[in-house]
């Protein structure tokens, strides 16, 4: 069992920017670049920046669980620049951020002008869903569920931090606490940059960014 798990949300994104806009413009948007290429933006490399400075403070990770999603990486490369350890880094596809199959890279708007049928289907259930092609929020949770098995088994009584996306953290959540799935809603959403730690079972800390208040462009 690892000491401590500590979860953190990636910096803001390109693509969190452009949703933010279309939403309060209310309009549809369909990203052309593949949701694991997206980057951060320079207020998301700044966030990433005082990240690592709040988990320099105190003791730094000794092995770090990363997803490979680009903004997540970019993330955690801001992040080590902080450190003065150097922990075991991992690249896991199985922290990869909610595959929306056919509708990626949709806002809601965009999906109820091409896929009416599946805008209905989201909003009556949305953390039952599963887009076409695409995953429900038990599939997160099964894989989230095998990475935490495999920290347990793997990193005994060692700081482990897991770099990755709002969906992960919220399973994280799921599968560690044992919070319903049907619950976890209301702990959404989860901020970029910011931090959630369990020990052992228990948590400390959720979805924390007081590190941010004076973080600008």
């Amino acid at each position: 069992m690892p000491s401590t798990i500590t979860a953190v949300r990636h910096g803001q994104s390109e693509s969190n920017v452009a949703y933010a806009r279309a939403a309060a413009a209310g309009v549809a948007v369909v990203l052309t670049v593949p949701d694991a290429d997206v980057p951060l933006t320079p207020l998301g490399r700044g966030q990433a920046t005082a990240l690592g400075r709040r988990l320099a403070v105190g003791q730094a990770p000794e092995v770090v669980w990363c997803s490979p999603y680009l903004r997540a990486v970019q993330t955690w490369e801001l992040v080590a620049a902080e450190l003065d350890a150097t922990p075991e880094v991992r690249l896991d596809a199985r922290l990869g951020d909610r595959d929306m199959g056919r509708l990626s890279g949709m806002n809601l708007a965009a999906i109820r002008q091409r896929f009416p049928e599946e805008a209905e289907r989201l909003l009556r259930a949305e953390y039952g869903y599963r887009a076409p092609d695409g995953e429900s929020f038990s599939d997160v949770a099964s894989r989230v569920r095998e990475t935490v098995n495999a920290m347990r088994a793997e990193c005994a009584g060692r700081r482990v931090l897991v770099v990755a996306h709002d969906a992960v953290v919220l399973m994280l959540k799921h599968v560690i606490e044992k919070v319903p799935l049907e619950s976890v809603s209301v702990f959404a959403p989860v901020g970029n940059a910011s931090v959630s730690v369990w020990r052992g079972s228990r948590s400390e800390i959720f979805n924390d960014d007081r590190h941010l208040r004076d973080i600008s462009v």
